[in-house]
């Protein structure tokens, strides 16, 4: 099953967002992919308030990404935010296209480094996993990275390809912690990880992405990976716009997992 990465820069405006979800999906086709997998926060971005962007997952925006999963004959991975009780949003991705259609909640959230993501959002609960031509796929998304046991979820459920939408918040060391912990979780799991980060705002061509100037809001940092299931780097970008496309091959899974049974050796450690 081949699948594209879709690296880009949001910005506040769902609209305009939309034309470029719809530019890299016909890009996507173009290489045959059968999936196309965009970032987290690609309805809107980071430091834009939430709450008055947010829709159901049968409104206007999310029915738009149907309809360009239809025309292009893909499975579309996209983050959005629709509406949770109390005033906040649910940091939603919506997966739709050619029998898929699903929807996962982010449930680790971004309360980290100074910013506190559950002010604005609510935690989501469930483990949801897609199947696109017989291959079964995970979502996760962004800080969901650095709990381990979702991905785990993910292969015990029988994904052989978890998705990791992502808007990873710059700083000190965080390119190294990005890059360590994908490679991490899709060791941890023995299943290929596709991790498709916002681009860094600043190295944006029309410089038109990004939260408002001086925030604090995680606006991405690129570097985008398509790591293997031992753990293994197979193509990355930099930090600009771009896009990767890459073959997912449940066989070599199998393979790993029978070399590396980290999954099949599990103990639960006893309490004294």
């Amino acid at each position: 099953m081949r699948i594209a990465l879709s690296q880009i820069t949001t910005g506040p405006d769902p609209e305009r967002n939309l034309g470029l979800l719809r530019a890299e999906a016909r890009r996507a086709a173009a290489e045959d992919a059968r999936v196309i997998v965009f970032p987290e926060a690609a309805m809107a971005c980071f430091g834009t308030p939430l709450a008055p962007l947010a829709e159901p997952l049968d409104g206007p925006w999310a029915t738009s990404v149907r309809l360009l999963a239809e025309e292009s004959g893909l499975v579309v991975v996209a983050g959005m935010f629709t509406p949770a009780p109390d005033g906040k949003v649910a940091n939603t991705l919506l997966a739709t296209g050619p029998g898929v259609e699903a929807a996962y909640d982010k449930i680790h959230l971004y309360d980290a480094f100074g910013y506190a993501e559950s002010d604005a959002v609510a935690a989501g609960s469930e483990v949801v996993t897609i199947d696109v031509d017989g291959v079964r796929i995970g979502l996760a998304t962004c800080y969901d990275v650095r709990f381990p046991e979702l991905f785990r979820a993910h292969a015990d459920a029988g994904a052989v390809l978890s998705v990791l939408p992502a808007s990873w918040g710059a700083g000190p060391g965080k390119r190294e912690q990005w890059e360590l912990l994908i490679r991490a979780r899709a060791l941890d799991a023995t299943l290929f990880l596709a991790a498709v980060g916002q681009a860094d705002p600043a190295a944006s061509d029309d410089g038109a992405g990004g939260g408002p100037a001086g925030s604090t809001a995680p606006t991405g940092i690129g570097h985008s990976a398509f790591v293997g299931p031992d753990g293994t780097v197979r193509q990355r970008l930099g930090a600009a716009p771009g896009m990767l496309v890459a073959d997912v091959d449940p066989q070599e899974v199998a393979s790993v997992r029978r070399t590396i049974p980290v999954l099949a050796n599990r103990r639960l450690p006893q309490a004294r």
